[in-house]
Formats: C-alpha cells, sequence, structure tokens
C-alpha cells in the first residue's frame, strides 16, 4: 500500500495536471467547403493522427466502415454520426468534436457542402475564431467555396486556412496547387480577413495534417496540427463593452436580490456604474457572485450572478450594460440576411426576432440590395430566395438593445423565425440603426443630384463629426487614427491648431484629433492610461458613449 507522503505527491501531481490543462487556451475552428471537398475526412485524420479518438469510437468506426470502402478504415465516420450521413456518405448536421493537444485545446466544427445545408455551415461558424476552407485540387474552385468563405468573412472570423485537399490524386504537383491559389486569392483579397494560411494536403492519406508531408518537399510550410496549435487569434470578447443578459432574477432570502446569465463581452469589476435596459437608470454593481465565490471582478465568458447598489425592476431579458459604452437601442435597424428558408423572404410578412434573451416580433420593411456572390456587387432585388445574401431594414415591435455586429459578435447577431412552422428562416449581422442613418442610394432632386446632408455623411462613415484634444500624446493620436481608420471612419490629426480649418473638417463629417491644447473640444475626455493600447480602448468607449461613434 502506498504511503501517505506518495498519495500527496499523486494528488499533487494531478491538480499539476488539471491546472495545466485549463491554462490551456481554446480555439474554435470550422471547416467549410463545398460537398465531397473532404472536410469530414480532415477531422477524423485530425483526430486519429493526434491519438484523440477513444478505443470505443475507434471499434466503431471499424465497424461502420465494413459495409463501406471494402472494410478499410473511414474517418470521416468519426464526425458523421448520423444514420442518414452513413449511408450517403454526406455531412447534414453539424458535428462537434472537442481534443486537446499540449499547447491548445480546440473545438472543432465540422459543416455541410451541400447547397441545402447553407445555414448549417452557418451555424457552425457562428462562435468560430478560425475558419477551414477546403477545395478538391481536381475540381477547383467551387460556388459553395466562395459562398462559405464570404459567410465566414461576414460572422467576423479573421483567420482562414484555405487547404487544397487530395493532392495525392494529383500527383502532389506544385503548379496545381499554385494555379488554385491564384484564382481563389483574386476572389479572397476582397474579403475582410486578416490572414491567409495557403495549405497543400492530402486528409485521406495525412499529408501535411500532422505530420509534414514527404511527396510534397517544394512546400516550407507548417502542416495544419502544428499552424492551429501556434496561430494567434486574439478574443474581442474582453474588449468590447460589457454586456450581460439577464437569464434569471435571483431571490434566495429578503436580503439578497441577484441577476443571473452570461457575460457576452466586456470586463466589469466591483463599483464598475452600468446601465438597465429598458428601464434605463445607472446603478453601480455592488458584488459578484460566481461558483468559486464572491469576486472582485469578471470577465466573457463567465457565468456569474450580479447585485446592484439600487433596487430596480429587472426581469429575464433585460441587458444589463456599461454605463459609458451603452448600445444602440431602436425598433428599426439594418442588418445582412443570411435566408435560409426554401420559401422565399417576403416584406409583408410578419417573422419573430429572437435577440439574445429578447423576443419579439418583427418585420422586413425593404430590401436594399441582394449580394452578387461572385463579384460582391449589390444587386437591386424584392425578395431573397434560400442561400442568398441581402442587406434589409427591419422594424421590431419593440425596441432591440444591440450592437453592430463587428463591434460585439454575440450583440450584433439574431435570427428571424417563421412563426407557422418554428424554422429558423434567417440569419442577421446587425449593421446600425435605420432611418437616416442608413441610406442605400444618393438622392435626386428635380433631376439634378442634391447636395450631401450631414446625415448622409453620418450614413456613410458610420460616425459624427467631432474634435479630440490629445496634447502630448502623439503615439496615442497616431495609434487612435490607425483604429479608427480600421474601422472605416474619416479621421485626421492637426498638430497646429486651426479652427477655420478644423471647421472646414467638421462640416464634412471627419473627426479631428487635436496635439493642439489650445484646441476646442467637442467631446472631453477623462484622464487616460499611460499604456497606448488600453488608452485607444478608453477614447473609443467615450465616442461610442457620446454617440459619436455609431456602428464602429
Amino acid at each position: 500500500m502506498p504511503t501517505l507522503p506518495l498519495q500527496e505527491t499523486d494528488l499533487t501531481t494531478l491538480e499539476s495536471f488539471f491546472q495545466q490543462e485549463l491554462d490551456k487556451d481554446l480555439l474554435r475552428l470550422v471547416t467549410a467547403g463545398s460537398v465531397d471537398d473532404g472536410k469530414s475526412t480532415l477531422i477524423g485524420r485530425l483526430l486519429y493522427d493526434s491519438q484523440s479518438v477513444y478505443e470505443d469510437q475507434l471499434h466503431a468506426v471499424h465497424r461502420a466502415s465494413q459495409t463501406r470502402n471494402n472494410g478499410n478504415l473511414d474517418l470521416s465516420l468519426l464526425t458523421d454520426g448520423l444514420r442518414a450521413e452513413r449511408e450517403q456518405g454526406i455531412t447534414i448536421d453539424v458535428a462537434y468534436r472537442y481534443f486537446t493537444t499540449h499547447k491548445r485545446k480546440f473545438i472543432l466544427a465540422d459543416t455541410p457542402g451541400h447547397v441545402q445545408y447553407t445555414r448549417n455551415m452557418a451555424t457552425g461558424a457562428s462562435n468560430a475564431d478560425l475558419a477551414i476552407v477546403l477545395l478538391d485540387a481536381r475540381r477547383g474552385i467551387q460556388e459553395q467555396s466562395r459562398r462559405h468563405a464570404y459567410i465566414a468573412s461576414l460572422l467576423g472570423i479573421t483567420h482562414l486556412v484555405v487547404a487544397v485537399n487530395k493532392m495525392d490524386q494529383v500527383s502532389y504537383k506544385e503548379d496545381v496547387f499554385q494555379q488554385i491559389q491564384r484564382e481563389f486569392s483574386e476572389f479572397l483579397d476582397q474579403l475582410s480577413f486578416h490572414e491567409i494560411y495557403w495549405l497543400p494536403m492530402s486528409a485521406l492519406e495525412g499529408d501535411n495534417v500532422v505530420e509534414r508531408s514527404q511527396h510534397m518537399p517544394w512546400f516550407d510550410g507548417r502542416p495544419l496540427l502544428e499552424y492551429l496549435e501556434n496561430v494567434k487569434v486574439p478574443s474581442a470578447k474582453t474588449r468590447s463593452p460589457f454586456r450581460f443578459a439577464v437569464q434569471r432574477v435571483v431571490r434566495p432570502h429578503q436580503d439578497f436580490r441577484g441577476y443571473s446569465g452570461e457575460i457576452s463581452s466586456g470586463v466589469i469589476h466591483v463599483g464598475s456604474p452600468v446601465k438597465v435596459l429598458p428601464a434605463g437608470p445607472v446603478t453601480i454593481v455592488k458584488s459578484i457572485h460566481t461558483y468559486e465565490g464572491e469576486q472582485n471582478f469578471a470577465f466573457a465568458p463567465m457565468s456569474v450572478t450580479l447585485s446592484l447598489q439600487d433596487e430596480i425592476d429587472i426581469s429575464r431579458g433585460d441587458l444589463i450594460c456599461s454605463a459609458e459604452a451603452p448600445p444602440l437601442v431602436s425598433r428599426s435597424f439594418v442588418a445582412t440576411v443570411i435566408w435560409f428558408d426554401e420559401r422565399p423572404l417576403q416584406l409583408s410578412r410578419k417573422y419573430l426576432l429572437k435577440h439574445m434573451t429578447q423576443f419579439t416580433r418583427a418585420e422586413v420593411k425593404a430590401l436594399q440590395h441582394r449580394v452578387n456572390i461572385q463579384s460582391f456587387s449589390p444587386e437591386p432585388c424584392e425578395s431573397l430566395k434560400m442561400n442568398e445574401i441581402g442587406v434589409a431594414e427591419i422594424e421590431a415591435s419593440q425596441e432591440i438593445f444591440f450592437d453592430p455586429y463587428r463591434e460585439n459578435r454575440y450583440a450584433g447577431s439574431a435570427i428571424l423565425i417563421d412563426p407557422e412552422t418554428n424554422f429558423t428562416v434567417g440569419a442577421l449581422i446587425m449593421l446600425g440603426t435605420s432611418g437616416k442613418q442608413q441610406i442605400a442610394h444618393p438622392t435626386q432632386e428635380k433631376g439634378k443630384w442634391a447636395p450631401l446632408t450631414a446625415d448622409e455623411r453620418v450614413s456613410r462613415f458610420g460616425h459624427r463629426p467631432a474634435v479630440l484634444v490629445l496634447a502630448g500624446r502623439e503615439k496615442l493620436v497616431q495609434h487612435l487614427e490607425r483604429r479608427l481608420f480600421e474601422q472605416g471612419a474619416q479621421v485626421v490629426i492637426l498638430k497646429r491648431w486651426n479652427a477655420d480649418a478644423a471647421a472646414v473638417l467638421r462640416e464634412a463629417g471627419v473627426i479631428v484629433l487635436s496635439l493642439d491644447a489650445a484646441a476646442k473640444a467637442t467631446v472631453s475626455l477623462p484622464p487616460l492610461p499611460l499604456e497606448d493600447e488600453q488608452a485607444v480602448d478608453k477614447v473609443l468607449d467615450v465616442l461610442l458613449a457620446a454617440n459619436v461613434l455609431l456602428r464602429i
């Protein structure tokens, strides 16, 4: 029998192991692409070669493989679990698989490639940090390849792996890979991915999946697993303003009232000012409670119970948010719509809108345009058919509190539901409020083009004009200019104050950053952190709170 010190050592080792697992960061990824490009086989190969398959799973796949492929091990069966999937050899539903290596934890979403299951691909990609789009080296780029890449970009995925699969069936020729890379690059250059990694591979044979391929010495990049273990995908959840949708009101006794839910974005501290919507009052966070006990702060995606300093009428569906950077509040908004239903979108039809914990009726008031998936050019349309993507103006029966999707993926997304069938018919990527802030086409007046209005500039730029004074913080001003510019804002730096020039720039709808203390600011800034990155985030929060920034 082992001695007590040995038991303590074993316990310490076990605790150390679990702590190491907890300390690993998590990468969520989705596989996409056209049908039969090898998505399920790739995930099966990744799990198999990384030794992340349990023995009972492997035995079940061996048995199922007996009726397919003459008894050869079919790795796609590790993810294709539905009977219809195994009978037809296709993926229908989204299959999620978890595995871990010594560097990182992963959640993989294997999505279908068939056109009629595009809605399932959008579902799988909605929570992903990275997308892998597979292309068949023999067939090249398909329409679904473009559609899935475009949807991944729309859903805010910043990192893309383009895996040219089945290289074994084209004799591992470099020119085949390079030709596909040239053609697909022309398409992808129009999208908003921050990083694209090109990879020739064979999921069936295992080339460049976990181990480097010996058949393609001309490729000097990393195999897929090594790339996934090391790619840096920063999370925007903790950098976005605080958002907390109330799931439940907790009242264990008369001396305590708390509000439970999951923090969807941001960080909250005890003593932080928060705003409650739709009630509207501002109060202070009194305490933060978690499963481990009371905490001084919490962050997304933690599940917590908040207690507030003041007694406010709060119920399920209400939103507790940052008092300095509240969301947009409006019954009407503009959104990119990905249509899922075989029945086309109808402007006169009433739908159900589900946004966070809110549930209300909504109507599509107008369609601004449909997106041509080949050229990305807007096309006039009166409806959207299945798998088509367009921009629509939507009106809800009650006020919605939301953020533009680019600012907050969770608070900027919603779905439309058919009230008759309870079927999800459309995914919404919320862009901003509707009305004068969203203009689809320039206006004409008596046969002549009318002068540009301030509202039109606000609609185009996504912000109102402003003057900020940041004397002595030149590096901060440069960082702030870059952040605003990358988000589509019109921004300039004035090193020396010139009132006339500033007036012209404001009339043109520009955000002016002044380094001159003599400048007259239109937005006052609080004391800013010395660290530039934190100071930039603070300034953006102030601009959001002041309603200068509208949809960035």
